[in-house]
């Protein structure tokens, strides 16, 4: 089979190399192309931290699973062809020489891989983590010419750069897990519209909010708020910002939504959501809703606790509890424990969290946890 090497080959191929960063697995189909591209048997993309013991990520579509397997348990640490020349494309034949031509990675490794006929290219980043692709034919064709190794060459800023780009994705979406954690410890609804008032994003809290819809809830994928003056309130506000030159100079806005079956009032703190402003007034998100439910059980988790002040498990669970707003008495019988053997546990546990009152031991829990 001759590879199609065109322009239009060429463009193809880098649309498949930025479509993969929104994949589920990063870069599937752009490998499967890259190795039609070259005329390979396969592709594999590798992303690793230098002196690690199996990588982070071993991509290898059309590749035998077992295969990969094995490298990964077994020959990765011992691969002779990693540490290449930073973004030169590099045969594993003219790299890898002397013992290593005998070793169990050359004998065991390459008959299952299919041979030593692998071109790859290493790209190393500021952050420590490097990316290694390798293409590999096997040893019953040719082998890789210069007019392959060429069109790899030329491939490898565009690798450079949407590695970069996925790097700065994976790490906000880090920061972002990081976020939405803190706020669903400290029991906040988080919900995000966008300008006509349809939900983008609702993490965990809101959305048992609104699966209970006593107070607010989704009417064609639209919040809707059952008081008709906060409802008027947040369509208000979503027309503001529709109009707002910028957005995110509005103040915070505060207000409080009644519930049909009498429990204590939602509150909300509803802010903008800072866009550029070619995005204003699309489908994107635009405003940001933090609804707090004063009647919810907010007791942090006792195995959190236990890590953090180094508790028994019983002082855990009993600290848990008296967070969770109860008395000592209340918390004792709920365990299941004699009231003097927790008074003996809260000794314990304000020797170990230096709190001095139960009230301090309260605040102290919610203040760690969050």
């Amino acid at each position: 089979m001759t590879a199609d090497r065109t322009n239009a080959a060429f463009s193809g191929l880098l649309l498949g190399l930025y479509a993969g960063l929104l994949a589920e697995t990063p870069w599937e189909d752009f490998l499967r192309d890259l190795a039609l591209y070259l005329d390979a048997s396969y592709a594999t993309l590798i992303l690793t931290m230098p002196g690690a013991s199996r990588p982070g990520a071993l991509v290898t579509p059309g590749g035998d699973p077992q295969t990969a397997e094995d490298y990964i348990e077994s020959y990765f640490t011992s691969d002779p062809f990693k540490g290449l020349p930073e973004g030169k494309v590099t045969a594993f034949a003219d790299f890898v020489q002397g013992d290593a031509r005998t070793s169990d990675f050359w004998r065991d490794f390459l008959e299952a891989a299919g041979g030593d006929q692998i071109l790859g290219v290493d790209l190393r980043f500021e952050s420590g983590f490097e990316a290694r692709f390798r293409v590999t034919r096997d040893s019953s064709r040719s082998n890789f010419a210069v007019a392959e190794r060429e069109a790899l060459q030329e491939l490898v800023p565009h690798l450079r750069g949407a590695l970069r780009l996925f790097e700065r994705l994976q790490a906000a979406g880090a920061e972002d897990g990081v976020y939405r954690g803190v706020v669903e410890q400290m029991g906040v609804a988080a919900i995000i519209l966008d300008h006509d008032g349809k939900l983008v994003r609702a993490n965990a809290v809101a959305e048992r909010l609104l699966a209970e819809g006593d107070g607010l809830a989704l009417a064609g994928g639209r919040l809707r708020l059952t008081a008709s003056d906060a409802h008027r309130a947040l369509d208000k506000l979503l027309r503001l910002l529709k109009a707002e030159s910028d957005p995110a100079a509005a103040p915070p806005q505060r207000f409080r939504i009644e519930r049909p079956s009498g429990r204590r009032d939602l509150a909300v703190v509803a802010k903008a959501v800072t866009t550029p402003a070619f995005m204003r007034g699309g489908k994107g998100a635009a405003l940001a809703l933090f609804v707090s439910d004063p009647g919810q059980d907010a007791a942090p988790d006792p195995e959190a606790i236990r890590d953090l002040f180094q508790l028994t498990r019983m002082e855990a669970m009993l600290a848990a509890a008296l967070a969770g707003g109860g008395s000592l008495v209340e918390a004792a019988d709920r365990l299941g424990i004699a009231h003097n053997t927790a008074r003996s546990h809260l000794r314990s546990i304000f020797a170990k969290t230096g709190a001095r009152r139960q009230s301090q031991l309260v605040h102290l829990l919610h203040a760690g946890m969050t």
